[in-house]
């Protein structure tokens, strides 16, 4: 860590004005003594779409930004506007994490490593023998990763684009050997009907995409239910899958993990975590009272 250096991150990506990412990394940066700057660059109130992200690095290089954190739906396009990236994101396909610096535009992903902390903390007894995904976005492919490292023995990606989903399937089967498939939609109800648990990975039910993934009808007190949205932390899945007395995990132990990788890669100095899960639900805590 260069201790007289100030730090100037952003957050990139559609609605995120109201990300709970930018004061979670600039309170833990507070409490380690490091200038820290952290600023949404929101496309929504840009009215900028994701194939302008080449546009967005350049116009962040020239401000003088250290790193920007890239969300959706950006995740997958800034990759060809990159000069290095981390092999395990270059597997995935997805960055979330890209330092700006002499070295040049460098991209990570931390959000797999996220989910797969935030699952075995939160879920560490789950079944994982029959496992659906909603969403084979950029959030999905980290998130169906860490489930195949994790052990799941038979992961079903469901997503309305079906070439994404049979890629994201064919791409785990060949690279990890995980027993994955691809389905469309309209076998949802027979899929979670036999399954253990589900995770949601699309933006259903955030602030700026507020709604259900799926009928409520469908879930079931012995299904376990994942969500990587936490802006609602409590997001009308959740409501309604604990209402159902469904074993829930919610997105912000996703949100926490994933910031301690990208703040260690920002800055050099691994920050402590117990801390950030703490800045996180003092942050979230208000907002949630207001939902």
């Amino acid at each position: 860590m260069d201790s007289a250096h100030a730090y100037l991150v952003g957050l990139v990506g559609s609605g995120v004005t109201p990300s709970l990412t930018p004061p979670m990394h600039m309170a833990e940066a507070a409490a380690l003594g490091i200038p820290y700057v952290y600023r949404p660059i929101d496309l929504t109130t840009l009215d900028l779409g994701a194939d302008r992200i080449g546009d967005v690095l350049t116009w962040a290089e020239r401000l003088g930004f250290d790193a920007l954190n890239i969300t959706h739906p950006c995740k997958q396009a800034v990759m060809p506007h990159l000069d290095e990236i981390d092999p395990v994101a270059q597997a995935l396909g997805a960055v979330n994490t890209v330092l700006l610096g002499p070295e040049g535009r460098r991209g990570w992903n931390t959000d797999t490593t996220g989910f797969e902390r935030a699952f075995t903390a939160g879920m560490p007894d789950a079944p994982r023998g029959d496992v659906v995904q909603l969403g084979a976005g950029g959030a999905g492919v980290a998130v169906a990763d860490a489930l195949a490292r994790l052990g799941t023995a038979r992961l079903t990606i469901v997503d309305l684009d079906a070439a994404r989903a049979d890629a994201l399937a064919r791409d785990l089967r060949e690279r990890r050997g995980t027993d994955a498939v691809a389905a469309g939609p309209s076998q949802l109800a027979e899929l979670l009907a036999g399954a253990d648990g589900v995770v949601h990975c699309t933006p259903t039910g955030m602030a700026e995409h507020p709604g259900m993934p799926f009928d409520a009808a469908l879930l079931r007190p012995d299904l376990w239910v994942a969500d990587i949205v936490y802006r609602p932390l409590v997001t009308e899945l959740l409501a309604a899958a604990r209402a159902a007395g469904c074993p829930t995990l919610d997105g912000g132990r996703m949100a926490v993990g994933q910031a301690v990788d990208a703040f260690e890669l920002i800055t050099g100095t691994r920050p402590d975590s117990d801390r950030m899960n703490r800045h996180f639900h003092d942050l979230v805590r208000p907002r949630e009272i207001l939902v």
